[in-house]
């Protein structure tokens, strides 16, 4: 089970400790099997041999879940396991640092190896991808912003990364904010009658608007929303719709947005880009675990 020591610094991050040891458990799983074991580990190491290793960075990058890597340890070496984090989640790192250490039972260390480093790398990812994109942003009042295009079971880690790397969290599932897009429209017979049905069922629950013309920011508007998504409309188009709205609504660019455009969307006034690239295309940041010599 997760420790206290490695519960505080989930907990400080946001995250809900008995949800990363589900998902710390579920990752075990594919490694174990259902005898849970590692043959390897077990039949070439002493069970009461005890070793220290270092979580060493192979690239450079912005490292993300430390203590989520910190569960995997406290899991399979049932608390036995100390590990020291060296850097912390949103330090830029380079090739060659040391980012945590670890000792405890041999069997133990290298038993979580894998998942702690699947982890770890994929969140350190998001994080550095999300950080490319507030550097581009920098100077503008844009913040990035990610969406529901996570790995499925990954999805609080992934949007924990992308706050490590100074970004911002959309919502966080279909339960927390009503999005009605071109579908709902259609459905509904509009974006008025789609607005008035969700503020009927749900007054409580925030509403943002999918608008792909200046016309639709305007219904949508005047229909009550405070929140539209100007979807893969030009910069040209996009400033035609933040001086229509003004600040009647918070605005957000979306859709085929990249680092190359990032500071042309931003120069537009809208409040925030958000970019599914974040979490489903970001590729690893290379970590790996070395076992210090006897």
């Amino acid at each position: 089970m997760v420790t206290d020591p490695t519960g505080r610094a989930l907990r400080a991050a946001g995250l809900d400790p008995a949800e990363v040891e589900r998902i710390v458990q579920n990752a075990l799983d594919e490694d174990l099997g259902p005898e849970r074991r590692d043959v390897t580990s077990m039949a070439t190491i002493p069970a009461d041999q005890v070793d220290t290793a270092d979580l060493v960075a192979r690239a450079d990058g912005v490292v993300a879940g430390l203590a989520v890597a910190a569960a995997v340890f406290d899991v399979t070496g049932a608390g036995a396991v100390r590990f020291a984090a060296v850097a912390a989640d949103g330090d830029r790192v380079r090739r060659g640092d040391v980012l945590a250490t670890v000792t405890g039972p041999t069997r133990a260390l290298l038993t979580a190896e894998r998942t702690a480093l699947n982890l770890l790398c994929r969140m350190s990812g998001v994080a550095t991808h999300t950080r490319a994109w507030v550097e581009a942003l920098a100077g503008s009042k844009a913040t990035v912003l990610d969406t529901r295009k996570t790995t499925p079971g990954l999805r609080t880690l992934e949007k924990y990364a992308v706050r490590a790397g100074g970004g911002a969290n959309k919502r966080m599932g279909l339960y927390d904010v009503a999005m009605i897009k071109d579908n709902h429209k259609l459905a509904a017979g509009g974006i008025a009658a789609a607005y008035r049905r969700v503020r009927e069922a749900f007054p409580e629950v925030p509403i943002q608007v999918e608008v792909t013309t200046v016309a639709e920011a305007i219904e949508a508007v005047e229909a009550g929303a405070d929140f539209l998504l100007c979807d893969n409309m030009t910069p040209a188009g996009l400033a035609e719709v933040v001086a229509a709205v003004g600040d009647r609504a918070e605005l957000e660019a979306t859709g085929g947005l990249t680092l190359a455009t990032a500071a042309e969307y931003a120069a537009t006034g809208v409040d925030y880009l958000s970019v599914g690239a974040l979490t489903h295309s970001s590729p690893i940041v290379d970590i790996a675990m070395d076992l210090r010599p006897r």
